[in-house]
């Protein structure tokens, strides 16, 4: 089963694969007006049959609640949230003990962070 993760961020979102059961990070989306657009691609490329949706505490998990409605409006597949706590704390973690560059670091660590949330999932 391939399974889409994602962590939401209100300028940034991190999108991740799980294709049988092998977790990548894939890319990191501007939160605009072609995130829903995109991930629709992103679903049709992988054949995703499942989607996670990393959520945290506070202001910023309505905000995820909300994202996770619109999307399923978007998107006939089922959806779940995944508590995420740490995730990017933990991608933080895996990204420099890969030796990745520094200056890729933003553009980078969201996607990073998906992977993770899918792990949790996925282990």
């Amino acid at each position: 089963m391939n399974v889409l993760g994602i962590d939401y961020g209100l300028k940034r979102i991190g999108l991740a694969i799980s294709v049988d059961g092998i977790i990548s990070p894939l890319e990191v989306i501007p939160n605009n007006e072609i995130t829903f657009t995109r991930i629709q691609e992103v679903v049709k490329d992988y054949q995703v049959e499942k989607i996670y949706v990393g959520i945290s505490d506070g202001n910023v998990a309505n905000k995820t609640l909300e994202f996770v409605k619109d999307l399923d409006g978007v998107i006939n597949l089922p959806i779940e949230t995944v508590e995420e706590a740490v995730s990017t704390i933990e991608a933080d973690a895996i990204y420099l003990s890969n030796k990745n560059k520094k200056r890729d670091y933003k553009k980078n660590i969201d996607s990073v962070a998906a992977a993770v949330i899918l792990r949790r999932v996925i282990d």
